[in-house]
């Protein structure tokens, strides 16, 4: 499923960049949107197709990193980038969800007449998404970040040194 290589780069490496931009985007944009109403009328589809994107990216990324781990030589560090890359799909599943209901939350209430919009349960469906927004928000960007760290450990462990190598300087 998806590309394996890039430019002759593994497909992994560069696929990486759009989870990581992508996904605290969509969080911030969710939360935005969430919990504060001229943002949510301002920002309308992009957040959910924002989402869309960091969504759809996740099993690209993970795919190509699973045709990565095949080709590098066996590393427990790798394994454990691995086994937290494939924890982030929920998450990222969660996020889209998260910004396709709070679209339509907002559109529901610009469809309907004022009494309707007024209605018992909007107000509190309007707190408890807002507050999963926010948990899924956080959740989605720590994993982001967790996964991400384990890579960097992992690729770059012993590769480099502290002090310049001889024959270059700073």
């Amino acid at each position: 499923m998806g590309p394996t290589t890039i430019n002759d780069l593994p497909a992994h490496v560069l696929l990486v960049h759009i989870v990581v931009v992508f996904v605290p985007l969509a969080a911030i944009l969710l939360v935005c949107s969430a919990v504060w109403p001229a943002a949510r009328r301002r920002l309308g589809i992009i957040t959910p197709l924002i989402g869309l994107v960091a969504l759809v990216s996740v099993p690209l990324t993970t795919s190509a990193g699973e045709w990565l781990i095949r080709r590098v030589q066996p590393d427990p560090l790798v394994r454990a980038h691995a086994h937290l890359g494939d924890g982030m799909l929920p998450w990222a599943g969660g996020l889209f969800l998260a910004t396709l209901v709070v679209w339509l939350l907002h559109r529901y209430r610009v469809r309907h007449s004022e009494a309707e919009a007024r209605a018992r349960w909007l107000p509190v469906a309007s707190v408890v998404v807002a507050v999963l927004a926010v948990v899924v928000s956080v959740g989605s960007v720590v994993e982001v970040y967790r996964i991400g760290d384990s890579g960097a450990q992992a690729a770059w462990h012993d590769n480099f040194s502290a002090n310049p190598v001889s024959g270059k300087k700073n």
